[in-house]
């Protein structure tokens, strides 16, 4: 169905992709598999008109193409679902589905009756219940990939490129996907997947395609492939998943939460948030799991402060009672939040990575009323060397870095404010095995200074990795507390679900 010889671009002299050669094949699942930084989303943006300027040739249905735009990629057929939002906020989901192929009626006016119909089936078949009129920025993340999802499928395409499609989706939401594709692949449609996810690559891939530093490494049927041997294939070496460490011993609360609730912003009368108590000791990792709609983010965003008219409940650090009415005031107490969406509430993209990191601590880097560059220079480096961020140098704007080495930024600019107690909110959300292993390495070390460290996944495997005990969410009720040793994927998922009455 489409073939690409030689493609290579390159960024400021920087070589993303070298001479990199694919086929992807119909009625299959073509995996590209490789860690951040592999060149995988500059080619996908490359082959869907996002990036008209590279060298090589792209052949479709056997004829040589190019794309000066995505429109014209979707006009001969050819759809992507971006890893990184492509939405607008303030625009309606049935807006952002038919933006730019917009239904016209025979007076010349917006069709918005049919649009909206369209749109709201479209979420029906992807079992989203969410109104088509609603506003996206009201949405939660997972939400919005699945808008995300809805506009690639509203066009008839042959090729369906899919990055990172679940990062940020319940395994509810997730099945319905897999549904669709397994239906769109006996309709002989070509899918293009890109996922971190490898047991999620085991379950739907037919095919892969192994990108490493820029070029095409190996390519391949999936059957028979093992969890080890596909790692092994991307990294160029063997890679062992860093784990808890041993059984830790009880110490005093660092954080204690009493009955935290918050109000439903819309729904007056019902909590997202119900009378929630949990401790945090310092050195301990507690994983939260929950499944989507189960309150993890808004419990994070409460104890930093972001919904203090919603919100009640106390919070003691250390015993002693700390108001947090604002992100100022937990910050005066020592916590640090990392957010679930780093690009939108992380960082400032179009500014370098030194700025990113040294935002949080101006004060302590003026000197006379003026930011002293040295200092703010030496702080950036000792984290880019410290967190082993890769970058050509700090004046490096943070949108041109992986997205494990974004995080790790988000990271630094926390970690400069000393905290004591770290929250963060799906650290390793679309990042490659490696990446991973990193943050997790880093997680552990943090603990094993002293940091208290409250951990919100929706990866399971993940959160019984590197915890030493598990909270469990439903609905916004603390339904299980489960000390990492008699925790499983049973006993969690089974706590996860929500009772029905």
């Amino acid at each position: 169905m489409l073939k690409v010889e030689n493609i290579t671009k390159r960024f400021s002299g920087i070589t993303a992709l070298d001479g990199v050669c694919m086929e992807l094949h119909p009625g299959k699942v073509n995996a590209i598999i490789g860690e951040n930084g592999a060149g995988k989303s500059t080619l996908m943006k490359i082959l869907s008109g996002v990036y008209p300027d590279y060298e090589g040739t792209i052949f479709f249905k056997g004829g040589p193409v190019s794309f000066s735009n995505p429109r014209e990629a979707q006009d001969k057929g050819i759809a992507i679902i971006h890893q990184e939002l492509n939405l607008i906020p303030y625009l309606t989901i049935t807006e952002n589905i038919f933006l730019g192929r917009e239904i016209i009626n025979r007076w010349g006016l917006l069709d918005k009756r049919q649009m909206r119909q369209q749109a709201q089936a479209l979420l029906n078949r992807l079992k989203l219940a969410v109104d088509a009129n609603a506003v996206v920025a009201d949405l939660k993340v997972g939400q919005q990939q699945v808008v995300e999802i809805a506009k690639a499928l509203l066009v008839e395409s042959d090729v369906i490129i899919m990055d990172e499609p679940t990062s940020a989706i319940s395994e509810k939401e997730v099945a319905v996907l897999f549904g669709i594709i397994s239906d769109l692949k006996a309709e002989g449609k070509t899918i293009v997947y890109i996922s971190h996810k490898l047991d999620e690559l085991f379950k739907i891939a037919d095919r892969f395609i192994v990108l490493r530093d820029g070029r095409s490494i190996e390519s391949g049927d999936m059957k028979g492939m093992g969890h080890d041997a596909i790692i092994q294939k991307m990294v160029g070496r063997e890679v062992k998943v860093i784990s808890r460490r041993e059984e830790r011993k009880e110490t005093a609360p660092l954080l204690s939460a009493k009955d935290i609730s918050l109000r439903h912003p819309v729904r007056k009368d019902e909590n997202l948030l119900k009378n929630i108590s949990f401790q945090v000791a310092r050195g301990e990792i507690l994983g939260i799991f929950g499944l989507m709609g189960a309150g993890r983010t808004e419990l994070l965003e409460t104890l930093f402060g972001l919904h203090p008219k919603a919100a009640s409940g106390t919070v003691y650090m250390e015993g002693r009672k700390v108001p947090v009415q604002s992100p100022a005031d937990a910050i005066r107490a020592g916590m640090a939040l990392v957010p679930e969406d780093r690009k939108r509430h992380g960082l400032v993209l179009g500014m370098d990575v030194e700025k990113n990191i040294s935002i949080t601590t101006l004060k302590e880097l003026e000197g006379a009323g003026l930011l002293n560059q040295n200092k703010e220079k030496a702080l950036a480096d000792k984290y880019i060397r410290e967190l082993q961020i890769k970058t050509p140098s700090c004046k490096q704007a943070a949108r041109n870095l992986s997205g494990g080495n974004q995080q790790k930024i988000v990271l630094a600019k926390w970690l400069a404010t000393k905290p004591r107690l770290l929250m963060l909110d799906e650290p390793t959300r679309g990042i490659d095995i490696h990446a991973k292993n990193e943050i997790y390495k880093l997680i552990l070390q943090l603990a094993e200074a002293g940091l208290g460290i409250i951990m919100v996944s929706s990866e399971l495997p993940e959160i019984l990795a590197v915890s030493d005990r598990v909270l469990v969410l439903a609905e916004g009720v603390l339904t299980a507390e489960i000390p990492i040793r008699l925790a499983t994927e049973d006993t969690v998922l089974k706590a996860a679900i929500p009772k029905t009455s």
